[in-house]
């Protein structure tokens, strides 16, 4: 089986256990120890039990959580892909208290796996949008 192809699935796996399933699990089994998330908007998160945090903070926020993969592109160690995200907030998320509000909202990944394990993951996502969508800020309007 070719290496693009296995990295692909174990990224596939890790979202839908992860992320849709609420099993912290999979990241002990995905994820390397030395785990590094790189956000534009955030700080770093590093270590995978400090993901798993991550992971928990966003089903606690959006306990029906649901990020579909758009689209995929694998290269050698690189796992690229496009995701969108529905469920409905009941938790606290970047500040804003529950709202019951539905969210619908996209993004962008880019993995790096190194010996079957996810090690670095650069992630960018439309935080205005949602947080539009949540009442949180005035949706903008073009002039």
């Amino acid at each position: 089986m070719p290496q693009t192809f296995e990295n692909t699935e174990i990224v596939r796996q890790f979202v839908d256990r992860a992320f849709n399933d609420g099993k912290l699990e999979a990241a002990d089994e995905y994820v390397a120890e030395d785990f590094v998330r790189h956000d534009p908007a955030a700080a770093d998160v590093v270590g995978r039990d400090e993901y798993k945090r991550f992971i928990e903070m966003n089903r606690t926020a959006f306990p029906d959580y649901h990020e579909s993969i758009e689209s995929i592109i694998t290269q050698d160690d690189t796992v690229m892909y496009r995701w969108r995200l529905r469920g409905t907030q009941e938790g606290e998320i970047m500040g804003v208290e529950p709202t019951g509000k539905e969210v619908d909202v996209t993004g962008m990944v880019e993995m790096r796996i190194e010996d079957g394990k996810i090690t670095e993951m650069w992630g960018n996502f439309d935080a205005l949008g949602m947080l539009e969508q949540l009442g949180a800020v005035p949706e903008q309007t073009a002039e």
